[in-house]
């Protein structure tokens, strides 16, 4: 083998965020940019020498070239083997699937999940361990830390030349690589986890439709597979099912403004029975009914509220996580069910610990993500075979079980609105300036009406290994029984968004059938008022509501 030691230095921005490195793809493709941050991974996540490493994305513009560097730089530094998916391809729950079904030593993402693609668009790299999540909080700051101390990488002479497009063994330099089917694995586990019986029967009832958008993401295969392949859906169920590196031009972020095609079908004359879709990477999901959008938080809810009765979670599930921002309409079904409930920060990895020790089997957190202890991340398709599982046990609609749901345990009206394109500047000043001000926030009146009665900046000790994480957002009560939440996002590349989430619970029948932006608008107001929104950003409105 010919290995070279390429001289480097370090670049100081190479911090992980809530999921990984990202970046845009200009920052990315800089010499030595991703060499210094794998080196780092390399470096510091010594199990993979002579472990295994799965390796693959949702096949974004700059994909190809990443995977021949890492494989080169795998083979320099003495990684045992590595698996990577066919054509490059990798969903991030089949990864984590993947990595616990093979015994692997951890894996290496190559996704920025619901943003852009593209050549202008964005690019990541995220490391996940053993047990098939990201690399919790000491691990990732690790690899930071390593990312600072860079002078050089090891990498192999030649190209890798691994023929992506057929499975098969080869080798790069004498370390043996094998393209695998990304599909074959999670598949399986899809199979022993859902009643694909009654599935087929629900899906080839003749009475019952559906629509899956894969948003031109990885998904699209995973889907195409098992809903008209396994379980008989016709095809042309999934659309936009052609994984593409920039996305066919979209944001691949499934929420009612970006996922258009779903929405357009969903609330025609005609509708399907049943909508979803997944995002660039397939870890987030959104659900829609005839004419009728499900909110993330509500299903989290139903799902809790109904996991036992599926057959790989029958007589097993004893606990349930959200991450703080999400709403708290999970935390009554755990009350009601007898089930633990915790509140943790935005970020799978932070249930990752929880999962391991077996206190929950369901997790979810309010940007669309949700999933179970198969894995250890979130999963846009296992989510909506859960809501197909339901709606075959119920033989309701989806606005049929929801509403039945409010019936049972009240109304979560809940918003996320986004301020993006804020510079970093702003964003931190905004936040900084709001935390200064937290002691003396409650009780402080609003020109909007509701008055703050209690403001804190979430902070989280970890209740299986003790580690804290302190600066997780800021939350606001309301006399009127509202709650809020500010935080910045963790996982754009470039300036800074600014995420605001709004809830109120409402327990009387006759109001559930408000509009949402009305019951919220007062306590909008005051939270923009409160947190000095406009003064410091110039913005009127928000640029997402969701």
């Amino acid at each position: 083998m010919t290995i070279i030691e390429e001289v480097s230095s370090p670049f100081e921005d190479q911090r992980p965020g809530t999921s990984g490195l990202r970046k845009t793809v200009e920052q990315f493709s800089q010499p030595r940019y991703l060499e210094n941050f794998i080196q780092a991974v390399l470096d510091t996540c010594t199990e993979l020498r002579g472990g295994t490493l799965i390796l693959g994305g949702d096949g974004r513009y700059y994909t190809e070239t990443a995977i021949d560097t890492i494989l080169r730089m795998a083979a320099a530094n003495g990684v045992g083997r590595v698996l990577v998916g066919r054509d490059g391809l990798f969903s991030t729950p089949a990864v984590s699937a993947t990595i616990r079904r093979r015994g692997a030593a951890g894996g290496i993402l190559l996704t920025a999940s619901h943003n852009p693609g593209g050549p202008d668009g964005d690019f990541g790299v995220k490391y996940n361990i053993a047990n098939g999540g990201p690399a919790p909080e000491p691990v990732t700051e690790a690899i930071y830390a390593r990312s600072l101390e860079i002078h050089g990488y090891h990498i192999t002479q030649e190209h890798a030349e691994v023929d992506l497009s057929r499975e098969g063994a080869t080798e790069v330099e004498g370390m043996p690589v094998e393209v695998i089917d990304p599909v074959a694995d999670y598949r399986a586990l899809m199979a022993e986890l859902f009643d694909f019986d009654a599935l087929r029967a629900l899906l080839g009832s003749g009475t019952f439709s559906m629509v899956f958008d894969a948003m031109h993401g990885v998904t699209g295969p995973y889907a195409r597979a098992i809903l008209e392949e396994d379980l008989g859906a016709p095809r042309g169920t999934v659309i936009n099912g052609e994984p593409k590196p920039d996305f066919a031009g979209c944001q691949p972020d499934p929420n009612p403004v970006h996922a258009r095609d779903l929405m357009e079908r969903m609330y025609r004359h005609d509708a399907p029975d049943f909508g979803a879709a997944s995002d660039g990477d397939g870890d987030r999901n959104m659900i829609v009914g005839r004419h009728f959008f499900v909110n993330p938080s509500d299903s989290l809810a139903v799902i809790a509220d109904h996991l036992d009765a599926i057959p790989g979670y029958r007589g097993r599930v004893s606990g349930v996580a959200r991450s703080m921002p999400t709403s708290r309409a999970v935390d009554r079904v755990a009350e009601a069910r007898g089930y633990e409930c915790f509140e943790t920060p935005t970020g799978w990895k932070f249930f990752g610990n929880l999962l391991d020790a077996d206190r929950v089997q369901l997790c979810g957190e309010e940007s669309f993500g949700t999933s179970s202890d198969h894995v250890r991340e979130k999963d846009g398709l296992w989510a909506v075979l859960a809501w197909l599982s339901i709606l075959a046990a119920s033989r309701e609609s989806v606005e049929a079980v929801v509403r039945g749901h409010w019936s049972r345990y009240g109304r979560d009206f809940y918003s996320r609105r986004d301020y993006e394109g804020l510079t970093r500047e702003q964003g931190e000043r905004l936040m900084a300036h709001l935390r200064d001000r937290l002691p003396g926030l409650a009780g402080a009146p609003t020109a909007a009406g509701p008055r703050v009665t209690e403001a804190d900046e979430f902070g989280y000790t970890d209740p299986i290994d003790g580690h804290t994480t302190t600066g997780q957002g800021i939350r606001l009560w309301f006399d009127n029984g509202a709650r809020a939440v500010l935080r910045l996002s963790g996982t754009g590349t470039a300036g800074a968004t600014l995420r605001i989430y709004l809830e109120k619970r409402e327990g009387d029948p006759l109001r559930h059938n408000d509009e949402c932006r009305d019951v919220l608008k007062d306590v909008a107001e005051a939270v923009r008022e409160v947190a000095e929104v406009t003064a410091i950003t110039g913005r009127k409105e928000p640029s997402l509501v969701v």
